[in-house]
């Protein structure tokens, strides 16, 4: 198996437990942290619905650069404008924010536990897909260094112009 075959699999693989987590999210048994009443249910389709449209603005701004794996495309431009101009991977954002909405729905610990693993899955395979972006882009860097990773201004790449940025 080459390098790009095994590059390949990890990226399907990491696609598709992103996905497993999002739809164990949705169907996970509920849980009794809070009464689901009708400030609840409005919360989690706030978080929901604001992270389903941050998603879909991600994915539009994309463009010609959109793919599912987190393998860049060979020849596709940075995007650094629009939604990607505030934060570097607007998409998982969304995606973690339609998962705060779900743990509200679900009030439970297994629903918090899910969306922890979530988060910690979009980490790994965003610092993967930022140093295949790293090789492909000469300015990612200098890019990073102003935009936050998920939330604006947090998660910005240090470089020695920048020595109070996050890394």
């Amino acid at each position: 198996m080459t390098r790009s075959d095994h590059s390949r699999l990890t990226a399907l693989g990491l696609v598709a437990l992103q996905l497993m987590l999002l739809a164990a999210l949705v169907v996970e048994p509920p849980g009794f942290w809070w009464p689901r009443d009708t400030l609840v249910l409005t919360l989690a389709a706030i978080f929901a619905l604001v992270g389903l449209i941050v998603a879909i603005l991600g994915i539009v701004g994309l463009g010609p650069a959109l793919t599912a794996s987190p393998i860049p495309k060979d020849g596709a431009p940075l995007v650094i404008h629009g939604l990607y101009g505030t934060v570097r991977n607007p998409i998982y954002t969304g995606l973690m924010t339609i998962g705060v909405g779900l743990v509200v729905f679900g009030a439970s610990w297994w629903h918090l536990g899910t969306w922890v693993l979530l988060v910690l899955i979009l980490a790994v395979k965003t610092r993967w897909e930022e140093r295949m972006l790293a090789n492909a882009h000469p300015e990612f860097h200098e890019y990073a260094a102003r935009v936050g990773r998920f939330i604006p201004g947090i998660g910005r790449l240090r470089t020695e112009s920048t020595p109070g940025s996050q890394q």
